[in-house]
Formats: structure tokens, sequence, C-alpha cells
């Protein structure tokens, strides 16, 4: 990172101390939250069923529309599954190679006419790195402290839920990364733009749809930014710090009170890997993302284990809750915390975020990095989240009143494997905050996208973003600013609504890349 930056990040710190002890922080978040509370409030509207079942209004398009494509595609989040891993695996790289596309496939459906010819570039990442870039701004915070408080509220049975959520997302982050893929720019030195702001654009211009289509492009791109800053920056950097703070001695810890000495350590490694761009970010995801998921679910396994007697009783129990009107309203709910409210509904499926870093994966197939996303909200939720229910429940870790905050949900989880491996908790506070790093740096290079889409690709233009999203990183975790990251939150999930409509207007699309790659694998079979 240049010596600039670095000036920069500095001379912030002392200022954030000082607003700190003037209450400064707290005074900017009420006049904020004064501001933006009501589109807040829209986003977060919850609809009363009666009986203390309340849902949030936007679970209703993300499961519709991840069910719809279910049955579209046949499920395909379960058929292709098998296939998925052996993209993964390479076992079709070489029907997959890059070669020069001049005169292939249809040029007037959209599939940019501008870039094709330039296409002998092959990408910018693998599809191992562009699964570990997206996994890595899911995994984390939610999968932890997100399961915690939703078991705690529904009780076991919210566990079946999000398995179920998790399966049904499979489907629409299938759809969103094969239009990612098939509708991204690439620039002449081989850089990849991508995400929905292109398909939103190029792919409803084939409908007829080219206004609407570049309305609901700006209004994702000015989503993603707002939520960049918040929730994939602000939010993980300020609970990796309270759980950092909380296993070295709490109010008599060291960094007590030095959130933006925390801050500033943070936002420099941030800095170093966000400069080179998607593949300084893949090549630093695609280690931490394994390694930490491995170990994560490696310590579940050995907890779960340990007590072998009582897996039968807590998957009876997941399943008996699930049914009961207990169940069924906290599964709901469950997934909802889990997603909604902290790690963008865990797997961001229908969100559209995941789909810009799969965008700049090496491939001429769309549909072959579709099936490769698809495996994301398997691992995420169906995979972590479910290790994580499992732990909580065999250790009766679930009693009380159950967590009130991420950070307590972060504790609640660390001392449940602190019940059986004693030294557990020390680990789970430093894959936290590798969590929470590795989130940041993913949600930089997809707000920097969005950056990009709506003021022009310069390296100025670049270098601005990535300073402010540095500086961010200092404020969230020395500033006390809920309303700001709630805010944010609310632009995440509010990404969902341009991108749900696109995505579906453009299935058939998607139908006939699956279709073209699908002959391909039989060709060489």
């Amino acid at each position: 990172m240049n010596k600039k930056l670095f000036t920069l990040l500095c001379s912030i710190a002392p200022m954030l101390t000082f607003a700190q002890e003037k209450g400064l922080d707290q005074q900017i978040d009420e006049a904020f939250g004064s501001a933006t509370g009501w589109f807040v409030n829209f986003i977060f509207y919850q609809i009363d069923f009666g009986g203390g079942v309340k849902v949030f209004w936007v679970l209703f398009p993300l499961i519709i529309g991840a069910l719809y494509f279910t049955i579209y595609f046949k499920f395909i989040n379960i058929r292709g599954f098998f296939t998925s891993i052996n993209i993964v695996r390479g076992k079709y790289d070489d029907i997959d190679h890059h070669e020069s596309m001049h005169g292939a496939g249809d040029l007037t459906d959209g599939d940019h006419i501008e870039t094709i010819a330039i296409e002998d570039h092959e990408g910018e990442v693998t599809h191992f790195q562009a699964l570990t870039a997206a996994l890595s701004a899911t995994v984390g915070l939610g999968n932890i402290a997100g399961v915690a408080i939703a078991v705690s509220i529904g009780g076991p049975g919210a566990t079946f839920w999000m398995i179920v959520a998790g399966f049904l997302g499979m489907a629409s982050k299938f759809v969103e990364c094969t239009l990612g893929v098939k509708y991204r720019d690439i620039e002449e030195d081989g850089t990849v733009y991508g995400g929905p702001m292109y398909y939103l654009t190029k792919g409803l211009k084939t409908k007829g749809l080219e206004g609407f289509g570049k309305v609901l492009a700006a209004l994702f791109a000015i989503f993603v930014i707002g939520g960049s800053f918040g929730g994939g920056n602000m939010f993980q950097v300020n609970q990796a710090f309270q759980i950092v703070q909380s296993i070295t001695g709490g109010t008599e810890s060291f960094l007590y009170g030095k959130g933006w000495l925390f801050g500033l350590i943070m936002a420099v490694f941030v800095g170093i890997v966000i400069i080179g761009g998607i593949k300084k970010i893949a090549k630093v995801t695609d280690k931490i993302v394994p390694f930490m998921v491995a170990i994560y679910v490696a310590a579940s396994l050995f907890v779960i284990f340990a007590n072998y007697n009582m897996i039968g009783d807590a998957f009876a129990q997941i399943f008996n809750g699930a049914f009961s009107p207990e169940g069924i309203a906290g599964g709901a709910i469950g997934v909802l915390v889990q997603g909604f409210r902290r790690a963008a509904f865990s797997n961001e499926a229908g969100i559209g975020s995941s789909s810009i870093a799969h965008s700049a994966v090496k491939t001429k197939y769309a549909a072959s990095e579709g099936m490769v996303a698809l495996l994301e909200p398997f691992v995420d939720t169906v995979v972590v989240c479910t290790m994580t229910a499992l732990v909580l429940i065999i250790t009766g870790s679930l009693t009380g009143a159950g967590p009130s905050s991420d950070a307590e949900a972060i504790l609640l989880t660390s001392s449940a494997f602190g019940s059986v491996i004693s030294w557990f908790p020390y680990v789970l506070t430093i894959a936290v905050v590798l969590f929470a790093f590795s989130t940041m740096i993913s949600w930089s290079y997809y707000g920097f996208q969005g950056w990009a889409y709506l003021f022009g690709r310069s390296k100025k233009m670049e270098y601005t973003y990535k300073v402010i999203f540095c500086i961010f990183v200092i404020i969230g975790a020395a500033a006390s600013l809920g309303s700001v990251i709630g805010f944010s939150d609310a632009m995440i999930f509010a990404m969902m609504v341009p991108n749900m409509i696109g995505i579906v207007i453009l299935a058939p699309k998607v139908k006939a890349e699956l279709e073209k790659y699908m002959s391909a694998i039989k060709a060489k079979k």
C-alpha cells in the first residue's frame, strides 16, 4: 500500500479517539438515524401473522424466487450438485479453456458484442478462486452469531428451515452468477467488470427494456456501494474488535477503548490486499477461506462426536421442532436473523452480490460458473450453519434468554466449543477476525464494481473508493454508529429488489446457457 494512504489512515485515527471522547459519533448516529429511519423501516418492515409470528417482507421475494428457480431449472440445486464439484475439481477444464470466440455464438442476444472480440483474455481468476472469493463474503459472523440467535429464538427447529433455505438459495445463486458471466465487460487489459449492473442493462436491453434496466442497474450500484461501507465493512470490523477485546480481558483488556488502533491495523492489511484488485483478493481468499472453514468444521465435528450419544437426540429436536408452531415461527425468524440482519442472508442468494465475484472467472461457458456458484449456499448454510447449530444443541448452550447481540452470540458459540475444547475460544477469535477480514476485502470489490459503474473506471476513481473504504474500516472499529450500519444493512437487502426483478425476467437466457454447457459435457463423454 502506498505511503500516502498509510499517512492518511494514521492521521484519521487520533481524530476518531477525540470524537469518541466527545460523543460525536453518537450525535452523528442519532442525526443519521433520524434522516434514514424511514428507509430502514421500509426494508425491514415485518408482516404480523399473529401469534407472535412476524416475518420481514423481503423474505417472500427471496424464498418464492428461489422456489421458482428450483422448479424452473428442474432442481438444478440437487441434480447438478456432483457436476458442480467436478467443475471445481477441474474435470471439465479441457472443454472450458478459453480460446478465440470471434464469430462464435449468437452475437445479437446482448452477449457483449463490444467485448467478445477481446475475450481471448481468460478472465482473472479460476473457478475455485471465484468460489472462495464469494464464500469469503458470506461465510463469517452470520454463521457463528446468526445461528446462535436464530436457534435461541426459534429452538432447534430453526436449523431445519435454514437448511431448506440453503438448498433453495442454491438455485438463485446459479441463475445470478450465470448471468454475471454472460453479460460481463472485459477491458482490453483483461480486467473484468461484472455483476447485476451489467446483466440488468445488457440483458434487459435484449428484452426491449433498456431504460428500465438502466434504472435498476443504477439503483443496485448505489445499494451495493452503501452496503460495502456498512455491513460489508464497519459491522465486520466492529464485531471483530468486540470479540478480541472480550477474549483479552474485556474492560481490563489492553485494547479497551482503542478501537481506532485495531481498525488502523485492519485497514492497513485490507488496503494492502484490495489495492491489488480481484486477483490479489482471490489469492488471499483461496487460502484463508478453505483453511478457516476446515478448522471450524473439524472442531464442530470433534465436539459433535465427543458427544456422539446425543447426536440422535439433537436431530430429533431439529426435526420435531421444525414442524411445531414454535419451530415454524422460529425457523422463519432464524433464517431472517441469520441472513437479513447481519451476514446478508448468510449466503446472499438472490441479493446479487456474489455474481460480481463470480463474473471474474476464467471461462467461456457462463453456466459453468453458475454451477460452481450453487455450491456456495451449500457450504455456507447447509454445512457451516448446521455445524454451528448442532454444537449449540448438543452442548446444551441454549439456556436462558439467549444472546441479545451478535457479540454475545459469538461468545455463546465460543463457550459452547470451549466446554469440549478448552483452548478453542482463542482459535475461534482468530477465525472471527479472519472471517471479518475476508468478508471486508470481498465486499470492497463488490462496492468498487458499483462505484466504477457509476463514476467510471479510471485509476483516480478506483483509488478514491479504496481510500474511503479503508477510512471506514477505522471508523467502524472506533465509533458507535448503529444507525449507519443499520442503514447499510437495509441497502444490502434493497439490492434484492432490482436483482430479483432482473433474474426472473432473464431466466430463459440462463436455461439456454445451461443447455449449451451440458451439451459440451455430454460431447466430451
